[in-house]
């Protein structure tokens, strides 16, 4: 169940609601004292959502399709924080698979939209 359920987009909810994921999975990081991987992880994490949320004011298809590519590559870096952390060992395997399904699926979503978005 979404935190947040207020847009008639999926993939601003989806962005949104995974970076409030983010921010809850640092904190618990930080417990742990892991304290540069989890600044690394908010950051591209969190600025998945912002730069969707900066789209919807794109004064351009250009813009709409470069705010859209930011996000997916924050999406990719965020996987593969989520992976370093699973190999180190430093969080364990259901942690990690149910972020990951969440940021596979944000990854899916963006590169039908950047797709669908230049062909039409």
């Amino acid at each position: 169940m979404p935190f947040i359920e207020n847009s008639d987009n999926p993939i601003v909810d989806l962005s949104f609601n995974f970076g409030v994921r983010i921010v809850k999975f640092y904190k618990y990081l930080n417990d742990k004292q892991v304290y540069v991987l989890s600044k690394q992880l908010l950051r591209c994490g969190t600025s998945i959502g912002a730069n969707v949320h900066e789209s919807i004011h794109a004064q351009s298809r250009a813009d709409f399709i470069s705010k859209m590519n930011i996000a997916l590559k924050e999406a990719d870096e965020t996987d593969y924080w989520l992976r370093l952390l699973k190999e180190a060992e430093i969080i364990e395997e259901k942690e990690f698979i149910s972020l990951q399904k969440d940021v596979k699926q944000i990854i899916g979503t963006l590169v039908k939209i950047i797709k669908n978005t230049k062909s039409s």
